[in-house]
């Protein structure tokens, strides 16, 4: 936690909270004193009931990937620049919070995937997950990449592209939607395939089941090829690694103020019917 505003409101929050005779924990990621016990990430998922992340969407990531599918509420407070899962704006964070502490709230169950990079015939090379997606991506100076595509063993193409997208619902709205995917609403179970510039114009984005494995499969060896989950971890590719791609167990929960509908969201991040 390095922003001089999220400091700020880190410490005021924890005094908030300790008056209402509440018991206040924090990452401990720095030497800053919040008025609070400074606990390991290791611990949060144990100690916690509520997380309430002061970030955009990254730090909220973040800190569901510390839960381990501890099925606890994220409260995301949006101090970022435009933040679709840190819906709440910083002015409104205490009003919230008091609506939280008498019930008055819903909480949405986010789909994640399970990922597996498989090199060779061994063990899984990397195992993650991700809650907005999976991105396969040439380097800057690559040549377009051949990436073949299976949807539960059948073949859906060979994407000749600089990359794809594998996206969750929450995702949509995320690098998948200026591939030009659809902006699918959260609650439903459903993955968006998005290929990058795909090199065939007619290769478009696609909606399929969550139930089905994704694989796919670097065919070419033109230049840098990486994946990256969820823009927080990654690694670079070699011809012929596989990665498998499936709707995890684990779910993320989100924190919603009741009169605050989906639509109302996009229309306000997405700046929709202004002229």
């Amino acid at each position: 936690m390095s922003h001089p505003a999220a400091l700020k409101t880190a410490r005021e929050l924890a005094a908030w909270l300790v008056e209402r005779g509440l018991e206040v924990f924090v990452e401990a990621v720095s030497d800053e004193d919040f008025g609070a016990p400074a606990v390991p990430a290791s611990e949060l998922k144990e100690k916690s009931e509520l997380l309430v992340v002061l970030g955009g969407d990254g730090t909220l990531i973040h800190a569901a990937t510390l839960l381990e599918g501890k099925p606890t509420p994220i409260l995301g407070v949006n101090m970022g620049s435009l933040g679709f899962m840190t819906e709440v704006p910083l002015p409104e964070l205490y009003p919230m919070l008091e609506s939280v502490l008498e019930g008055d709230y819903t909480v949405d169950e986010r789909m994640k995937l399970d990922v597996h990079l498989h090199r060779g015939g061994g063990p899984p090379l990397v195992q993650g997950q991700v809650l907005n997606d999976v991105v396969i991506s040439k380097g800057a100076l690559a040549r377009i990449a051949d990436l073949e595509a299976t949807l539960d063993g059948s073949l859906v193409t060979l994407y000749k592209a600089d990359g794809i997208i594998v996206a969750t619902p929450t995702g949509s709205t995320a690098y998948s939607l200026s591939a030009d995917g659809p902006i699918v609403y959260p609650s439903l179970d459903a993955v968006v395939i998005s290929p990058i510039c795909p090199h065939t114009l007619t290769q478009r984005p696609i909606v399929v089941p969550p139930d089905r494995p994704i694989h796919v499969e670097l065919k070419s060896d033109n230049g840098e090829v990486y994946l990256t989950l969820d823009g927080q971890s990654g690694m670079a590719l070699e011809r012929g690694d596989r990665v498998e791609i499936r709707r995890s167990a684990d779910r993320v929960f989100l924190v919603r103020n009741p009169r605050l509908d989906y639509f109302s969201i996009l229309r306000a991040k997405l700046r929709w019917g202004e002229r």
